[in-house]
């Protein structure tokens, strides 16, 4: 479903991606992995179109080109670090945003389905975003996500700054999505151990480039990878 060959990424003059290539293909969850400073995020973002990139990208077959919106409207849903949530306005409102590329004006129907997956948000639908707990926002971030119905949805650091109680009831319910309902996930996560739990296939990162791939099971058996790449 998304392809990258090659892609490269500044932020003015310092050079973030070197050459990442990878793949999603459709209906996985793939993991993108690595320390700090890795090129984690700036590869989600080379994908949205809100960095200075070069190299080829292809969504569904297609080359994807243009800013955040376009990449909206071609089906991809990202959720950026630090959940993005609108504070000052309603736990609905958020969601409502959510779905602004869609033309269908009734969207209640998409607000009971996200409620299935997220059971807390009908009675907080007229609550403040800001006055959620960190988890709870991390949470509509991904509901307000999911209103696009988009093809593959990218999330970048999902864990952070989260109790690891949260953390697990954030992948289940990604892991669930993916297999309930085929969503295609690529997930950018610094905690290497639920991360490979939860995907098929994992890329590390390290100085924008790809150190090293493969499927899941043989990353978390690997020692040397383990202790290199991982930290555990």
């Amino acid at each position: 479903m998304l392809r990258l060959d090659g892609v490269e990424a500044r932020y003015g003059p310092v050079q973030a991606l070197r050459g990442i290539s990878l793949e999603v293909p459709e209906g996985s969850v793939v993991a993108v992995l690595g320390a700090n400073g890795a090129g984690k995020t700036t590869t989600l973002r080379a994908v949205s179109g809100t960095v200075r990139r070069s190299g080829s990208i292809e969504f569904a077959g297609k080359p994807l080109h243009g800013g955040p919106e376009a990449v909206a409207r071609a089906g991809i849903a990202h959720v950026p670090e630090g959940r993005g949530t609108f504070t000052e306005l309603t736990v609905v409102e958020n969601l409502r945003l959510g779905a602004y590329t869609r033309r269908e004006r009734n969207l209640d129907s998409d607000i009971d389905r996200v409620s299935k997956w997220f059971p807390w948000i009908p009675d907080r639908a007229q609550q403040p975003a800001g006055t959620l707990s960190g988890g709870e926002q991390q949470m509509l971030a991904v509901a307000r996500a999911l209103m696009a119905r988009p093809r593959l949805l990218m999330l970048d650091e999902p864990s952070l700054g989260l109790a690891p109680m949260i953390v697990r009831e954030i992948f289940r319910i990604v892991r669930e999505l993916n297999e309930r309902e085929g969503l295609t996930v690529l997930v950018v996560e610094q905690d290497a151990r639920i991360a490979l739990q939860t995907a098929s296939t994992a890329y590390v990162l390290e100085v924008g480039r790809v150190a090293v791939s493969g499927p899941s099971d043989e990353l978390k058996e690997n020692e040397s990878v383990r202790r290199s790449y991982l930290g555990y």
